[in-house]
């Protein structure tokens, strides 16, 4: 007898969101209807912002509740990741998706994370999302694979990177994933 997973009984996140330092919009991508508008997104990220911005999420990824969600956040150079789940949700799986976000775009930047960079590569940001979430609901968190799965779909689309950039990626997703096989 079959037993099928029902939404529900999935991790499901709310959004991720990719913010800079003054809290605007860089990328974001919503999952939940529980921000219809623009004007209530644009809310909310002002608010988490707000809440986030004195903290030193720095070296490792933090918490924080806002309105029913739960909220894990970390910062580098000019740019704030941030993942959001119901307030049931299990912290360490959002912590994973966070932190697959964030090494996904470490290794597509080229260890270059920050807002400039972050701008021009928007594309690639915008394809880490779709590789890590449908619909709420997580596919991926290995920075590695998702880093591939991205490059090999600007390849496809014939997006302007080109060969040599996407092989600078590839490689050093290969060696990101060799210094945590032996680190």
């Amino acid at each position: 007898m079959a037993t099928f997973l029902t939404q529900e009984a999935c991790p499901a996140i709310k959004n991720i969101l990719l913010l800079d330092s003054e809290g605007k919009r860089i990328a974001v991508r919503y999952f939940s209807d529980e921000w219809p508008t623009n004007t209530a997104k644009l809310a909310f990220e002002k608010s988490i912002f707000t809440k986030t911005q004195k903290t030193s999420a720095r070296s490792e990824a933090e918490i924080t509740m806002l309105e029913d969600n739960i909220i894990i956040y970390k910062f580098v150079q000019d740019l704030h990741f941030f993942v959001t789940g119901s307030i049931t949700e299990n912290e360490l799986i959002l912590a994973t998706v966070l932190q697959g976000f964030f090494d996904s775009v470490t290794l597509l930047l080229r260890n270059n994370v920050d807002q400039r960079e972050a701008l021009e590569n928007l594309d690639l940001i915008l394809l880490c999302f779709d590789e890590i979430v449908d619909r709420g609901v997580v596919l991926e968190t290995d920075a590695s694979v998702i880093a591939g799965k991205v490059a090999n779909h600007s390849v496809d689309d014939g997006s302007t990177l080109s060969e040599q950039t996407i092989s600078q990626a590839l490689a050093t997703a290969r060696e990101h994933l060799t210094r945590s096989l032996l680190g």
